[in-house]
């Protein structure tokens, strides 16, 4: 039977399965060799240290969230249905929603800096279009939603056995209202 050759891609593809499966302290190059069926000396030859392996597969997860997000957004109510979506990857992936969360953003100074380096400017337009309201009431009830819906999510992804999501749903719905309220009343 011929060798198999490894390559960096599987090699950072077995270890964002295992980060998949049981977070990112479940990477180790034994697991990865096991899930690769190979030896270690491979991955060590692709993975100087596992802090570069780890950005790898934290690169790998947001990629899996650039699909998987739009995958589970309703064309026709794309602003609620994206915070349905994180709500939903926290629940279905939480290793993976944990490693988008907990990943180190570098050189934010605000929670301003962190919006426009995270989301899409198009949204901001949509929802000032959708909800006919100021671009920059759009932009600010676009971040109090993300907000809340990362926390919410944060939550659902470290507690077992979950909270109904009809409770979750109904807090989006409720934040949704207060939030929109305080925009339309300033």
């Amino acid at each position: 039977m011929p060798k198999q050759k490894i390559t960096k891609e599987m090699v950072v593809e077995a270890a964002f399965m295992l980060a998949r499966e049981g977070g990112l302290n479940r990477i180790t190059v034994r697991d990865i060799a096991e899930k690769l069926s190979c030896s270690v000396q491979p991955i060590y030859s692709y993975c100087q240290n596992m802090d570069g392996l780890r950005k790898d597969v934290i690169k790998r997860s947001d990629s899996f969230i650039k699909e998987y997000i739009p995958a589970h957004i309703d064309k026709n109510d794309f602003f609620k249905s994206t915070g349905y979506a994180y709500i939903r990857l926290a629940v279905e992936e939480p290793n993976i929603f944990r490693m988008f969360v907990m990943n180190e953003r570098e050189n934010i100074h605000s929670l301003d800096e962190l919006y426009l380096s995270e989301t899409n400017p198009h949204v901001a337009e949509f929802i000032a279009d959708t909800l006919q309201i100021d671009i920059s009431d759009a932009r600010r009830l676009h971040m109090n939603m993300l907000t809340y819906t990362i926390g919410l999510g944060t939550i659902l992804a470290n507690t077992t056995p979950g909270i109904p999501m009809e409770e979750i749903e109904g807090q989006l719905e409720t934040a949704y209202q207060a939030f929109l309220k305080q925009i339309t009343d300033s």
